[in-house]
């Protein structure tokens, strides 16, 4: 008999293993970052906010969880290098890593300038890029594999009407990025998996669930194509991101994920 057939929730079990989350004081880091110290992580917390880094950490060390920050984001090879090493120097090694950090700028394309849209492709792309390096070479160098999760979004799939074309490339790029590595990285031992949600409630978000004549028609469009009928919640990640962190992803890899009731699918 399987070991784990006693305790099947043990294959989700990630207590005491060390989890690196960039862009931790945004909206979906810092539910990460909340999860993984709920489940028992040790956490490096990087972002460029330090006032909010600050409170993220506060509270990941409420739920029980060891902490550490850096004030950096991934935006050159040198910040990058830094959070692992950061994470080396606190904990002596990774086995996972949230990448959630990145932008959005709305513009219709006749609007945008190219720096404009270069600057959407290096936070959302290139960074992302650039960090599942940085950390896949260290798990690669310790020999135990690991796990990694890139921030997807229903963009990467779907156009937008209000000037999306540097959002929706740069996330179907991390989808890319996603099969390139789940392939590259497969005989490794290193997972490489994607999370793409669709409206979660949020800071920025919080307007749509709002009982407001703005929030209430924003809020009856979207969810005509929605078929579970309501926005999401930060409980509809916490799942999705604590299986792919875990063990009992072992077998998954190259794939995204997508968070949002069914939008996508339709």
């Amino acid at each position: 008999m399987e070991p784990w057939l006693k305790n099947p929730l043990s294959l989700f079990d990630i207590s005491g293993r060390v989890a690196i989350v960039t862009g931790a004081s945004g909206a979906f880091g810092a539910l990460a970052a909340r999860v993984l110290a709920g489940a028992g992580a040790r956490l490096v917390l990087a972002a460029g906010n330090i006032a909010e880094l600050a409170d993220v950490a506060a509270t990941c060390s409420e739920l029980g969880a060891v902490v550490t920050t850096i004030n950096r984001r991934p935006d050159t090879e040198e910040d990058c290098a830094a959070i692992v090493a950061h994470a080396v120097e606190h904990f002596d090694g990774v086995d996972s890593l949230v990448v959630a950090s990145g932008m959005n700028d709305v513009s219709p394309i006749v609007a945008m300038s190219p720096a404009r849209f270069e600057r959407v492709m290096h936070a959302n792309v290139t960074g992302t890029w650039l960090m599942a390096r940085a950390t896949g070479t260290r798990m690669l160098e310790q020999g135990r594999g690991g796990r990694i999760v890139l921030m997807s979004s229903a963009r990467a799939k779907l156009g937008h009407p209000a000037g999306y074309s540097a959002y929706c490339a740069s996330k179907a790029a991390v989808d890319g990025i996603t099969r390139a590595l789940g392939c590259e990285w497969g005989p490794t031992g290193i997972t490489v998996n994607a999370i793409a949600p669709t409206v979660f409630r949020s800071a920025l978000t919080a307007w749509m669930f709002e009982d407001t004549e703005k929030g209430n028609a924003a809020r009856t469009g979207f969810l005509a194509r929605v078929p579970k009928g309501r926005l999401g919640e930060a409980a509809d990640l916490a799942g999705p991101l604590l299986f792919l962190v875990s063990d009992a992803s072992s077998f998954y890899t190259g794939h995204t994920l997508d968070a949002d009731g069914g939008y996508t699918a339709g």
